[in-house]
């Protein structure tokens, strides 16, 4: 049902190189590209992720309550996002490890815009 999901950024240039990290783990790539906006993703694949300059000229601003999760192939994967994330200007929003008793395996950070994503799997 999701194409894609767009994020704002003050900073195109660092959100490209966060976002480019986190997608190369991911087995993808940049899928569309301009000066105000970068996708990353698999034309016709599955759900991208999108980072812009707000088109209005205002201020990015992070949305309280919104996340974009992540699907990680498994655990070590989800390890490996985190500390991509960290490394590439992210900040920790809860380390990796077990949410619930359902076998979902989760790790939460921000990019460094201050949008918040997890990386996820379910045993």
């Amino acid at each position: 049902m999701i194409g894609y999901v767009t994020l704002g950024t003050a900073d195109l240039p660092r959100a490209a190189k966060f976002y480019d990290a986190i997608a190369a783990e991911l087995g993808t790539g940049r899928m569309m590209e301009f000066d105000t906006f970068i996708a990353w993703g698999t034309p016709d694949g599955p759900a991208g992720i999108a980072a812009t300059l707000p088109f209005d000229g205002h201020p990015a601003t992070v949305g309280n309550g919104t996340m974009v999760a992540l699907q990680a192939k498994d655990r070590n994967q989800v390890h490996k996002l985190y500390e991509i994330a960290l490394a590439h200007g992210g900040s920790d929003e809860g380390a990796p490890g077990p949410r619930g008793e359902d076998g979902f395996y989760a790790a939460y950070f921000r990019d460094p815009d201050g949008n918040k994503l997890n990386a996820f799997t379910m045993a």
